[in-house]
């Protein structure tokens, strides 16, 4: 059953959900409903706020739901379209109760998602070689954790690991990383302090290589003075590994902060200019009460987001469901109805 068919038949009061879960999809469906409960929470009161004493619909209701979507994060582009894609349909169906009109608002808001869905949210691999993995963000959107964490997941579904420390300009984060490494018994390959980055990632895709290991996952700087410095740096890393490695480099996946909102979006788009994303991690997603920028961000950038934090422990950085994520988002919405 797909996420639209999903969310009508909550509506009509039937159980959205028909098929047996696995004991796996229950702990995901789990983390899904208790990491978006600010999210879930936020949305859907600001969705009541907005039907409070509705009586009609004409534009000021219009200039309301577009004011409610800006303030959960969906962002100024993906509002507009929502905003014109709800008004046609509640035009098209006739629809003018307020339930109704809930009804057909969440309906459309679920299909508009489907439209600019991406479906490969799989990490690619190397078949001849190891996959290399690169992580960028600016300091503080946790980059490190989130390389720590990715490597504990693929170690725990069998896969041999080693991390590398590129990061050389900050040395909290070697130190970090190193940690992580002693934790999960990953080896790290680290260089000099303030040392050229490059020469960490050509020490580690060389040990990678002779070790036999099927990731290898690199940390890098996330604050060099101007973005034509980071794509000279970045790609740097990117030829060292191409001339060592074969196939070069599988996933650049950019690491942001969902409490920071619309400044995550800011952020993808630089550093989607300054390198080829290939997929997002957006972590610390049950700290914040706007899971809408998701929605804004898939809808601005052609780039999967690929794990969410949903959770400060190990496992809690999940592979990204988008219609668990979509279903957890408006649901509360249902639920008040």
């Amino acid at each position: 059953m797909g996420l639209f068919d999903r969310i009508k038949r909550a509506f009509t009061g039937e159980d959205p959900i028909v098929k047996e879960e696995s004991k796996q999809e229950e702990v995901v469906l789990e983390k899904y409903d208790k990491g978006m409960e600010k999210s879930r929470k936020n949305f859907s009161d600001r969705i009541a706020d907005l039907f409070t004493g509705f009586r009609e619909l004409d534009e000021e209701f219009y200039e309301d739901l577009e004011e409610t979507l800006i303030s959960a994060d969906v962002g100024f582009n993906m509002t507009i379209a929502l905003t014109d894609a709800i008004r046609d349909e509640i035009e098209s169906q006739n629809v003018y109760k307020g339930e109704d009109v809930k009804r057909v608002m969440i309906e459309t808001m679920v299909k508009v998602y489907e439209d600019h869905e991406h479906e490969n949210v799989s990490l690619n691999e190397n078949p001849d070689g190891p996959t290399v993995i690169l992580f960028v963000g600016v300091n503080g959107v946790g980059k490190t954790t989130s390389v720590g964490k990715i490597g504990y997941q693929l170690k725990e579904s069998g896969k041999k690991v080693i991390m590398a420390a590129a990061d050389t300009f900050r040395a909290g984060a070697v130190e970090q990383l190193s940690v992580w490494g002693q934790r999960l018994d990953i080896p790290v390959v680290t260089g000099i302090d303030q040392g050229d980055p490059a020469s960490v990632v050509f020490d580690a895709v060389k040990a990678a290589k002779e070790g036999n290991y099927d990731y290898l996952l690199v940390d890098t700087a996330g604050r060099l003075q101007t973005k034509a410095n980071l794509m000279q740096e970045l790609a740097k890393i990117k030829r060292i590994i191409e001339r060592e490695n074969p196939n070069g480099v599988q996933e650049v996946l950019l690491v942001l902060d969902a409490t920071t909102g619309q400044n995550a979006l800011i952020q993808a788009k630089q550093f989607n200019e300054a390198t080829e994303i290939t997929g997002l991690v957006l972590t610390k997603l049950d700290g914040t009460a706007k899971g809408g920028v998701i929605l804004s961000i898939r809808y601005e950038l052609d780039i999967p987001v690929k794990f969410i934090g949903l959770g400060e422990g190990a496992n809690d950085l999940q592979p990204f469901n988008a219609e668990e994520y979509m279903f957890n988002l408006v649901k509360g919405v249902i639920e008040k109805k």
